[in-house]
């Protein structure tokens, strides 16, 4: 599948860290392109992560090859230039003006090659803000997410990094527009993605609420729910399941499954805006006849009548998830310690295929040498290079 997937032939060269960039290179990568990751002597900081930053590395920079040059020495610069000259797409996430001071940014490197796409990975887009520091957990609270996550007066991050991935991917979208436009033009153009942005987007469902209703949207905890039975139940043996009945057909199948009559036959339970005002009385009986049930026997009864279940489940679970086990959504990764284990591909499929992992999360400066021969180094003036610590690999 290598040779035709859509991106095969792209050379994408990129000075990214942490999870945006390396985002955005992954979604490249892993839809063909050739994604080059430049990384300083020492190498990428997220290569060295503990806790929840340690999955980071071996998850988003698979399928890509890795150079380590210094950048603050002139022949580190040089040796970068010359990859970029045979680059179609640069892409980076450091700090404003840090690509500028190295001769790195759009308006230089467009002066070399009009058709180059330059993405840029930031916390904000320009304007008052571009100055500021931001992390995902700094926007998800400035930009309305912490806010609708958290119960009432307790914001809450949300559980993943979801403006640093969307921010790549929003990143990786800007690209392939750029390159639909190439196509036309014949010029290339800088792309620009940035975290606040990214959620105010996903906070903008609540938004045009309030521009439609006049009144704020509740925290989801603390919301008043469009549907009746959309919950989380605790039952049997402590085990707990979301269960849900979001329309008056689904009502009725599930009076019928568990043998409710008396709640389908109830009239202040006819309508499902009924059911809603009814929570407060209504729930603590579903409640209490559901408690004894295993949530194994829960789940077999909603998944044969079709009503929407899910089981609570810890991220550790999904590697022996049947279905991500027999669609092939799980592809086998070697850790940079050397351990097997297995990663979630891109959640699409191309021509019936998942885009799998063509190659593993690289060593650092693995391809250095192989990228300089490329690039037109010689062999002696590479290991010049390396004893004056401009490279290492």
């Amino acid at each position: 599948m290598t040779n035709s997937l859509p991106y095969a032939g792209i050379r994408v060269i990129e000075f990214t860290h942490m999870v945006m960039g390396p985002t955005c290179g992954m979604v490249l990568a892993d839809l063909g392109a050739e994604v080059i990751k430049v990384e300083p002597i020492a190498g990428d900081n997220t290569r060295k992560l503990l806790g929840s930053g340690s999955g980071f590395f071996p998850l988003f920079n698979r399928n890509k090859k890795s150079i380590a040059l210094d950048l603050q020495k002139p022949e580190g610069r040089e040796a970068a230039l010359r990859l970029i000259a045979t680059a179609d797409i640069v892409s980076e996430n450091f700090k404003p003006g840090t690509m500028k001071k190295l001769g790195l940014d759009y308006a230089s490197l467009s002066k070399l090659n009009e058709r180059l796409i330059y993405v840029s990975h930031k916390g904000f887009l320009p304007g008052p803000y571009d100055h500021r520091t931001a992390l995902d957990e700094v926007v998800q609270m400035m930009g309305g997410l912490a806010y609708m996550t958290g119960r009432p007066g307790d914001p809450l991050r949300a559980g993943t990094s979801v403006n640093d991935i969307m921010g790549g991917m929003f990143g990786a979208i800007g690209a392939m527009a750029a390159l639909a436009q190439r196509e036309r033009t014949g010029r290339g153009q800088e792309v620009q993605s940035a975290l606040f942005e990214n959620n105010v987007f996903l906070v903008a469902q609540h938004m045009m609420q309030f521009a439609v209703t006049g009144k704020p949207a509740a925290p989801m905890p603390g919301r008043i729910s469009a549907w009746a039975v959309y919950d989380v139940f605790t039952v049997k043996g402590g085990e707990q399941i979301f269960l849900a009945a979001v329309s008056d057909t689904q009502w009725a199948l599930f009076c019928d499954a568990f043998g409710f009559g008396d709640l389908q036959a109830d009239p202040r339970l006819k309508t499902n805006n009924d059911r809603v005002n009814a929570r407060d009385w209504m729930m603590p009986i579903l409640r209490s006849r559901l408690a004894d049930r295993s949530a194994a026997d829960l789940s077999a009864i909603f998944e044969k009548n079709g009503l929407p279940f899910a089981p609570i489940t810890q991220p550790e679970d999904l590697f022996d998830d049947p279905h991500l086990n027999a669609t092939g959504g799980l592809a086998p990764l070697t850790l940079p310690d050397g351990r097997e284990t297995r990663v979630p591909l891109l959640p699409l499929t191309l021509d019936g295929e998942r885009p799998g992992v063509r190659s593993q999360p690289p060593r650092l400066g693995e391809h250095t040498h192989e990228l300089l021969a490329q690039a037109g180094y010689s062999a002696e003036e590479i290991a010049k290079l390396q004893s004056a610590e401009v490279i290492c690999g």
